[in-house]
């Protein structure tokens, strides 16, 4: 089906993804720290990153823990059409799991130089990733997609974008 994804990208994608989490922790004791939070500062950062972790976690449950993790693919040879959602945390920004995620990664109390890096490629791969999902979406679903993304923004939520998640 046009604008479809490859079969197995999304398990690709998170293997990936986990690969190179691997390697930031592998080293995390070796790479230079560049700055550490310390006090209630360290404390209010964890507590932000527990709460943006839940926001990751009910965005992944809204679209989906199976589709987004790539292990439904696993369960059918047929790609079942999916249904464009515009609730929820989807009714403030197109990409709230690339906004979150950004925000959780950025927000580590303990800043090394390959956090920095992860941080670094991972809010560029979340911008260029989005910008080709746009692409993807609006050949998957239209005239729909259109109408939503006229009314909600990409990532960075607006004060008109007013409904509550």
């Amino acid at each position: 089906m046009a604008g479809r994804e490859p079969r197995f990208y999304r398990l690709i994608y998170n293997l990936a993804s986990l690969a190179m989490f691997g390697w930031v922790m592998a080293a995390y004791r070796l790479s230079p720290l560049l700055y550490a939070a310390s006090g209630m500062w360290r404390w209010v950062l964890y507590a932000a990153q527990l709460v943006i972790a839940v926001v990751i976690f009910r965005c992944v449950r809204q679209t989906g823990a199976g589709d987004f993790l790539g292990i439904s693919q696993f369960h059918s040879a047929t790609v079942h059409p999916r249904k464009l959602v515009t609730s929820g945390w989807y009714a403030r920004v197109r990409h709230p799991l690339y906004l979150y995620s950004a925000l959780f990664l950025a927000l580590n109390p303990v800043m090394t130089a390959r956090w920095f890096l992860l941080t670094i490629f991972s809010v560029t791969y979340f911008i260029v990733g989005g910008l080709i999902e746009e692409r993807r979406l609006l050949k998957e679903f239209g005239d729909e997609y259109r109408r939503y993304r006229q009314r909600v923004p990409f990532m960075i939520p607006s004060p008109k974008c007013t409904r509550q998640p």
